[in-house]
């Protein structure tokens, strides 16, 4: 990778439910050195704290409650420190999902969003099959559309049209990687 010495870039991916937003941000660790800082981490932190399951809903309370009380933009100030004190290259945010989230992010020097484009139905198959949260396995189609509509996932499409680029996530890993490596090549270069 080529870039100039001492530049942190910053990749924000945007992406509705099990687009892909994960493995691609395991592929920039594998291949460009890259450290992942999630938005949900503080909130699985908590909620292991709390003893409560990592379901999708509880983490979207959490969140709402912890906007609610110390402000709509309290992740983005907890992930704006572990990005300014992050020693890698790169820097991927795989979870972005709310205007407040952007509000300090997008202000960093080199930050650039990307959104992951997925049909419904992938997503569907992929949420199943890979159980990152404790109710994903036994979820209905109607209980996965029915998260669609949680606060947490409203804005998404939306902000996702601001994105710099965007990944047709419908295919298999190498279409994934290949776009992938185009726009690290672009990013690399423009740094």
């Amino acid at each position: 990778m080529v870039k100039k010495p001492n530049t942190k870039i910053i990749i924000g991916l945007i992406g509705e439910i099990a687009s892909g937003k994960d493995t691609v941000a395991d592929y920039l660790v594998k291949k460009y050195n890259s450290q992942t800082i999630s938005f949900s981490q503080p909130l699985r932190d908590i909620l292991d704290r709390l003893y409560l399951p990592q379901t999708r809903i509880n983490m979207a309370n959490l969140g709402i409650v912890l906007r609610d009380e110390f402000g709509q933009d309290i992740l983005a100030k907890i992930i704006t420190q572990e990005i300014k004190t992050s020693k890698k290259p790169v820097v991927c945010l795989p979870n972005i999902r709310l205007k407040s989230d952007m509000t300090r992010i997008n202000k960093l020097k080199n930050f650039i969003l990307i959104n992951i484009e997925t049909d419904p139905k992938i997503r569907y198959k992929r949420i199943i099959k890979r159980s990152q949260n404790k109710d994903d396995k036994t979820k209905t189609w109607a209980q996965f559309t029915k998260d669609s509509n949680l606060s947490t996932e409203t804005e998404i499409k939306k902000i996702g049209k601001s994105a710099k680029f965007s990944i047709d996530n419908n295919s298999d890993y190498k279409h994934l990687y290949t776009q992938i490596d185009k726009i690290m090549k672009l990013i690399t270069y423009n740094s």
